[in-house]
């Protein structure tokens, strides 16, 4: 019995650190995740006027990972764009480790802050977009 309880806590903590919720967290923060957990995604070098971000892509060209910051470099939002093998990974994933409102939304409970995912496919690629739920509820 003991075994069995030990074995399902690993399971589910491996289950959330694969899918762990970085909004919220400071740019130095991310980084410091990213260099330890995601080892196959490369920082990016960006400049952008318009909007404050991380970029990580992965050596195959079949995820890009951006973590969109605020004026105070804490995460606000990420978006994952992916090709359909990697979408198809990741949906099992969040159904897996959140909470599915449909088969195109979950909802994260365990980060800094209760998040919403979202994804939207087009022809070429997926784009799975997280952000903090909306006080109200709505998104």
């Amino acid at each position: 019995m003991r075994n069995c309880l030990f074995l399902f806590s690993l399971i589910l903590i491996t289950v959330s650190g694969q899918s762990q919720n970085l909004i919220g967290y400071k740019s130095s923060e991310i980084k410091d995740y990213m260099k330890k957990n995601n080892k196959e995604m490369t920082l990016e070098n960006v400049v952008n006027d318009r909007y404050s971000y991380l970029k990580y892509t992965d050596a195959n060209d079949s995820q890009t990972l951006l973590f969109f910051l605020n004026v105070d470099s804490v995460c606000r939002g990420i978006r994952l764009v992916c090709n359909r093998v990697a979408r198809n990974e990741k949906v099992r994933e969040f159904n897996s480790g959140y909470v599915i409102i449909d088969g195109n939304t979950w909802i994260d409970t365990l980060g800094r802050r209760r998040s919403i995912i979202m994804l939207d496919d087009d022809l070429w690629s997926s784009h799975f977009t997280i952000e903090p739920e909306k006080k109200d509820g709505s998104n």
